[in-house]
């Protein structure tokens, strides 16, 4: 647990760095701040003068040029706390842009495996209420506690200038607070970790029921996952509760002390005034004063529940952040300019991450510039590990895989990419018009290029028939179009660029036989005319696409146990 609270806190600091990229804007807040203290420390001063000086001796001047004053020090307080709002909340503004960047490419650099085994619920809410709670901490919750600390300095220096016996006394509270908010903080840190861990899983309920819809109203199972949503949602709001628990044990401590103080005050004080060794305008000053150390105490105490879950998201945020990249090029890596699109695959094994049994094992293969070939297999056979280690998706965990006699270990990453063109079973589309996600990779294509691709995926009949064409705007994940047209629409975004090699991994599963056949048949075009390498990566084994294949391999449990021409 103290382990956990550490790395909450070093995270958190980490945060707090971050203020160094805003030094006008922080000392500028610092100013506003200070002269906002001035001024409230100035006030009760006024106040004893008022009483003193003009009530108790008939001055009207004084109590005019107090009132004066007074209205003065108002205006001040009120333009140096809107200033210091304002300078903390675009500092947190700049400081949660910064970090929902960095977690943002972070995500995007991160390895396949990372994003297979990581629920999107879960970065999604890192990415909006981890970062929400870091963002309030910096423009309110660190000021305040700022505030407060230099409130408490200055108020106990005047306290002791006044009258150090009485100041003594309303000082006890200081270090008894602290060391129930340092008990607190320490006890508390990890719930405040769980809430945010239970939201994710409210999240992850949540998302699978909105992607899942079709499938729930199909088996009926409506009433089950609300109850499902239900559970979890009372799991979620029964341990935030159990945060309001946790100040009840330190919060009431604190009032109650605070209050006898108060009395204790009152009471010596009042007798300092009859021994005519006090005034009653310090008797009240030094009340007022009082309230400067007891306020901030209390503000530290509501704040350390945020200062918590702050540190919780803070720690969560870098757990994203600081996650190695296990695919990175090195300093030297080659540019491949050219690709001929000769692969192979040299006594390679595979695991994933977590499974204790390869996914390949031993794997052996060549393929030839300009081949087409046929891997086929049953579900689980290694297939698309395949179509996914020939990319750099996934490194080997042993053996070596060459892309024109390079290994891709040594090539550049985009540059290597650049040259592969994956067609996956599932088609993943963006909201915007088809013409956009058609030209996903080559934005700047121009209508006749993206037509040529259409055709050549058998999709252009259908979009010329639409309202706007290719400019139709389609829905988040292809939204209202059918699973065989939106399968269409992601080859022909492969097709539109100039690959070399082409993986197409079962990717005709959502059309209807003829249609499949015409698109093996443009598939069978580009081939001759761009020369390129084509895989095709089946369950099926169909005589169709095996009598096209100049090679066809066939998988087993992870063992390419066949290979004919």
């Amino acid at each position: 647990m103290k382990q956990k609270t550490d790395v909450s806190i070093q995270a958190l600091q980490r945060i707090l760095i971050m203020l160094q990229k805003y030094p006008i804007m922080v000392l500028a807040a610092i100013a506003s701040l200070l002269m906002l203290t001035v001024a409230n420390i100035l006030t009760p001063q006024l106040i004893r003068w008022g009483i003193d000086g003009g009530i108790a001796k008939n001055n009207l001047r004084v109590i005019v040029s107090c009132g004066g004053l007074m209205v003065f020090l108002a205006l001040v307080r009120g333009l140096c706390n809107f200033g210091q709002s304002f300078l903390a909340e675009t500092v947190s503004q700049g400081i949660a842009y910064n970090l929902r960047n960095t977690l943002f490419i972070q995500t995007q650099h991160l390895n396949l495996s990372y994003h297979e085994r990581t629920p999107t619920s879960q970065l999604l809410t890192r990415m909006s209420n981890d970062l929400e709670q870091i963002r309030v901490f910096i423009g309110t919750t660190f000021l305040q506690i700022f505030g407060a600390v230099i409130v408490l300095f200055s108020s106990t220096v005047i306290l002791v200038a006044m009258n150090w016996k009485l100041a003594i006394i309303a000082l006890l509270i200081i270090p008894i607070s602290l060391i129930l908010l340092g008990k607190f903080f320490q006890t508390n840190a990890p719930l405040f970790a769980k809430v945010q861990m239970q939201l994710d899983d409210l999240n992850r309920v949540l998302e699978e029921n909105l992607l899942g819809t079709r499938t729930i109203k199909a088996f009926v199972r409506e009433q089950t996952e609300i109850q499902r949503y239900t559970v979890a949602n009372q799991e979620f709001i029964s341990t935030s509760i159990k945060t309001i628990y946790a100040l009840r044990n330190t919060l009431p401590v604190i009032f109650l002390l605070s209050n006898l103080l108060t009395v204790v005050i009152f009471g010596y004080g009042g007798l300092e005034v009859i021994h005519n060794k006090f005034s009653v305008g310090e008797l009240i000053a030094f009340n007022s004063y009082l309230v400067f150390i007891i306020q901030p105490i209390l503000q530290t105490s509501l704040a350390f529940s945020s200062v918590a879950q702050a540190a919780a998201s803070a720690s969560r945020l870098y757990q994203v952040i600081d996650t190695d990249i296990e695919i990175k090029e090195s300093a030297n890596s080659i540019i491949l300019d050219r690709c001929k699109g000769e692969i192979s695959f040299e006594n390679v094994d595979f695991c994933y991450p977590g499974m204790q049994e390869n996914a390949l094992n031993h794997v052996s293969f060549t393929i030839q510039p300009g081949e087409t070939v046929a891997i086929l297999g049953m579900t689980g056979a290694g297939k698309s590990t395949i179509a996914k280690l020939i990319p750099h998706l996934y490194k080997p965990t042993n053996g070596t895989i060459k892309i024109d006699n390079y290994d891709i270990r040594s090539l550049n990453l985009n540059s290597l990419r650049s040259h592969i063109g994956l067609i996956s079973q599932n088609a993943n589309l963006f909201s915007g018009t088809i013409r956009e996600n058609i030209a996903y990779g080559l934005p700047d294509a121009p209508l006749s290029k993206v037509i040529e691709a259409a055709r050549f995926a058998q999709i252009h009949d259908f979009i010329i028939n639409l309202p706007n064409s290719y400019d139709t705007v389609i829905g988040e994940r292809g939204l209202g179009l059918s699973g065989g047209q939106k399968q269409r629409i992601s080859i022909a975004r492969v097709l539109l660029n100039d690959y070399k090699i082409l993986i197409v991994d079962d990717s005709f599963s959502a059309v209807d036989a003829k249609t499949g056949a015409l698109i093996q048949k443009s598939f069978d075009f580009l081939s001759q005319q761009r020369q390129s390498t084509i895989i095709f990566l089946s369950q099926r084994i169909n005589n169709t696409l095996t009598k096209r294949a100049d090679k066809n391999f066939i998988l087993d449990e992870g063992k390419l146990i066949q290979v004919s021409s």
